[in-house]
């Protein structure tokens, strides 16, 4: 597994589609859970899950009608 840090996490580009999102979403929970409590890539896949459920909450909303 390839180090990641905070502030990687925090500038990967996010896909745009509602999909690609819960997909990456369940790659960054698996690589999160893999990771040392604590450890750079641990804080930088739960930085990244943030954005991510952000993402996908703003385009929930956009919906017509709105998933949430």
């Amino acid at each position: 597994m390839a180090h990641h840090d905070a502030a990687a996490a925090a500038a990967t580009p996010l896909p745009q589609t509602r999909d690609e999102l819960l997909v990456l979403h369940r790659e960054t929970r698996r690589r999160r859970n893999a990771a040392a409590h604590g450890s750079p890539d641990h804080v930088a896949a739960i930085t990244l899950l943030g954005r991510i459920e952000v993402e996908v909450a703003r385009i929930e909303r956009a919906m017509d009608p709105p998933l949430v």
